[in-house]
């Protein structure tokens, strides 16, 4: 899948219903104040740090290791953030240096996860939000197995214990783990039923952990 088809996706009906589920789910993880800085890593087309910046107001800035994405996603950002090409493994920024940081669905691309995950906490001042695949869920027997399919091929897939406990051992606090999208084809019923569904629930294909960075202090 290329930039343009992956954008033109979250253009169609189910998409715009998925990509504002998963919108949603990050936003109450983060929980932005008015101006805040935000870092997206491995930010793809830019589809998501173009929804949360417009949400948080605040200065922006996404990397990505895919050049020809990065380019995309800057000539598609009206609000003008700040893109670059760079491994998330290894981010280029100071300690500390955002206010919020955030991950969507592209830690579990990574090689190195935990890694990703050390270096995104560490780029964190205050708050992170890290969205993966969930294993136990109806999207993983659809997209996920044989190792997976479409735009899934190659994704690592973690249950929410698992992508819990990716955080162990890091200077973080307060983490909370959430789900969204239980029914991933996006008819009226799937609607319906993710309105009621309270975000515990272990079984929303879409995973977002969530909490606060200790910056200079150990895990608590």
């Amino acid at each position: 899948m290329d930039a343009e088809d992956y954008d033109r996706w979250y253009a169609t009906p189910r998409g715009r219903w998925i990509g504002r589920r998963e919108t949603a789910l990050v936003m109450d993880g983060l929980q932005p104040r008015r101006g805040e800085s935000l870092l997206d890593v491995g930010c793809g087309t830019g589809h998501f740090t173009r929804a949360l910046g417009a949400a948080i107001e605040g200065d922006v800035a996404a990397v990505d290791i895919d050049r020809a994405w990065v380019d995309y996603a800057r000539r598609h950002d009206e609000r003008h953030a700040l893109y670059a090409i760079a491994d998330g493994s290894a981010l280029p920024f100071a300690d500390a240096g955002f206010d919020l940081v955030v991950s969507i669905a592209a830690i579990c691309f990574m090689d190195d996860e935990r890694t990703a995950m050390r270096e995104l906490v560490r780029v964190t001042r205050r708050r992170f939000a890290v969205g993966l695949l969930n294993r136990h869920s109806l999207l993983w027997l659809k997209k996920g197995r044989n190792g997976g399919s479409g735009g899934y091929r190659g994704a690592r897939w973690h249950t929410p214990d698992e992508a819990r406990a990716l955080f162990e051992g890091l200077p973080v606090r307060n983490v909370r783990v959430a789900t969204a999208i239980h029914a991933p084809g996006g008819s009226w019923p799937a609607r319906a039923a993710e309105r009621v569904l309270p975000s515990w629930l272990p079984t929303g294909a879409f995973i977002v952990v969530s909490g606060d960075a200790i910056c200079g202090g150990a895990a608590g």
